[in-house]
């Protein structure tokens, strides 16, 4: 018997290895999840639907601005590579971050950044206001001279 079958909810609770290579990235698939402005692409590792979890990886392009937003879910991030500057922190691969229904951000990667995000519960939606994220100054350098994208 298969854990799903076991489960007796539709998902697939099967143990995975997954090689990173074999998971494109999607641009789109961002979009759709996350309603964050263009720019972020991601690979969905594992969903499921029942346990409302998704475990994916995001990569923002250097000087993307994540607007402060809220949601419906819990999420806890791992830095993989480049820098996200939230709180007046400036994290680094190795670094964490937990957020859930309350404000938070906004995020900025002025070198780029590719993240592990795990997300339980009400969805990945973001909602922020336009107007807000348009009037946001950024706060920090890139580093590295990546060019910076509109916020």
């Amino acid at each position: 018997m298969t854990s799903q079958a076991a489960s007796g909810d539709g998902a697939d609770h099967t143990f995975k290895a997954i090689y990173d290579r074999d998971v494109p990235w999607e641009e789109g698939v961002a979009n759709e999840l996350l309603t964050l402005p263009k720019g972020v692409e991601v690979k969905v590792f594992a969903h499921d639907p029942a346990m409302q979890r998704i475990d994916m990886k995001v990569k923002f392009p250097p000087g993307y601005v994540e607007p402060e937003h809220s949601h419906k879910s819990w999420h806890s991030i791992v830095v993989l590579k480049g820098r996200m500057c939230v709180a007046g922190k400036d994290l680094r691969p190795g670094d964490y971050v937990f957020g859930w229904d309350r404000p938070h951000g906004p995020y900025e990667y002025p070198d780029g950044c590719e993240v592990f995000v795990v997300f339980m519960g009400g969805g990945t939606a973001h909602v922020w206001d336009e107007r807000k994220h348009a009037a946001h100054q950024r706060q920090w350098a890139s580093e590295t001279g990546g060019v910076p994208s509109a916020p």
